[in-house]
């Protein structure tokens, strides 16, 4: 039986990026870059005013008196006419080019008007003040965004300044969800004898959701061999399968015979770990130009499914979308008091962030919560994630520093 560590590893051996497409840069945020973007010109593509005042030659006011004749006015879109004359100012509004011949830019609040003239408080003026240089952030051909940079809004703003449309991206993975199970019903439904809600499939698309471009949630299969297979195939055409339920050894666990007929090759089934020890992984057939789907079997217990999406599923959506390596969420932690495990499973206990308990350096600490077991998605709804208990230690004492996967 594979380690938690081994499993992972066997997982992304299989989790490559998805073929780049052309999208609207509109529609870009958060997407990764499948390519260098450069610079169409230089920014700015002139002499720049950085603030309102009057554009000069510094060389004028180098000694009293401190008095240059108005010329031409200059706004923001517009073109100088002519170059600036010997101790003259062209009125100029931020963000406008510079006239030939001007180095420098007084600010307003500097000067004062007297008739077609200005004068000028006394104060150091060299060349550059107030003035950007054409190129001065970039020029021309230059590389301002590399391939594999995930979209922020900072750099969608660059891209459109230099003019990107459309932009070649890896696009997030399409993801399909199957909850399976004699025992569900539908959550708007009350469930009859026993039988419960089907609390999993809103859970996990919550997850997903924001992950992926396309989520679809199949309606219940039943634990039934040609139901199971009819219902499993349309979500093979998707880049990652969530089947939920039917994967442990019951004689109702159905879905890892199925999914082998479907031509879904088993990676592994069953880990060290826990909760979601029954965890099952396989790859399906090629589907043109596009990667075998990647199937996950995931325990039925809530808290299965979301611990094995937290540490498997979720570094599977960030590496197929392009980012440069698997999402590890993880931080160090100090437990607050002590707690034990079964040592031969790597186990993820809910816990608590004791709030307001951070000295400055120093780890967050953190409580165990009380639980009833891998079915308890209460403790999960009020927890701030897991404690990472590996499985070569029993016993962890309180202060010693141990893993945590965050929830939120």
């Amino acid at each position: 039986m594979l380690s938690m560590n081994e499993a992972l590893v066997r997982v992304l051996e299989q989790a490559r990026a998805l073929r780049a497409v052309d999208c609207d840069l509109e529609s870009a945020l958060g997407l990764t870059l499948a390519q260098d973007v450069v610079a169409d010109a230089d920014q700015p593509p002139f002499d720049k005013a950085l603030v309102d005042g009057y554009a000069v030659r510094s060389v004028d006011l180098v000694r009293p008196p401190f008095r240059l004749e108005l010329g031409e006015t200059i706004l923001a879109g517009q073109i100088p006419q002519r170059p600036l004359g010997d101790r003259e100012a062209a009125t100029i509004t931020t963000g406008a080019p510079l006239p030939p011949g001007a180095d420098a830019v007084i600010m307003h609040e500097r000067t004062r008007l007297i008739g077609d003239a200005i004068e000028i408080e006394e104060h150091e003026i060299k060349p550059g003040l107030n003035r950007l240089p054409q190129g001065k952030v970039y020029r021309a051909d230059d590389r301002l965004i590399p391939s594999g940079t995930r979209l922020t809004p900072a750099t969608l703003g660059v891209l459109a300044a230099v003019g990107a449309a459309s932009v070649r991206v890896i696009p997030r993975p399409r993801v399909a969800i199957i909850p399976t199970g004699d025992e569900l019903v539908d959550f708007r439904q009350p469930p009859g004898p026993g039988r419960i809600r089907n609390s999993n499939a809103v859970m996990l698309r919550g997850f997903v959701d924001g992950l992926t471009s396309e989520t679809w949630t199949s309606p219940i299969l039943g634990d039934e061999p040609e139901a199971l297979k009819e219902g499993l195939r349309p979500a093979l055409d998707f880049d990652v399968v969530l089947v939920m339920g039917g994967v442990s050894a019951g004689q109702k666990d159905l879905v890892p015979h199925t999914l082998e007929a479907l031509n879904v090759r088993p990676i592994f089934h069953k880990i060290r770990i826990k909760p979601g020890k029954p965890l099952w992984f396989g790859v399906g057939s090629p589907r043109g130009d596009r990667p075998a789907p990647l199937v996950f079997g995931l325990p039925g217990n809530p808290l299965s499914v979301l611990v094995n999406f937290l540490v498997f599923v979720r570094p599977v959506l960030h590496a197929l979308a392009g980012a440069a390596a698997a999402a590890d969420d993880r931080i160090e932690v100090r437990l607050a008091s002590s707690v034990s495990h079964r040592d031969t499973l790597t186990t993820h206990l809910p816990a608590r962030i004791l709030r307001g308990s951070r000295q400055p350096g120093e780890p967050l600490r953190v409580e165990a919560l009380d639980w009833s077991g891998s079915a308890d998605l209460l403790s999960a709804a009020v927890a701030d994630g897991f404690l990472i208990l590996p499985e070569a230690k029993e016993t962890y004492e309180a202060g010693e520093i141990v893993g945590f996967l965050p929830l939120r």
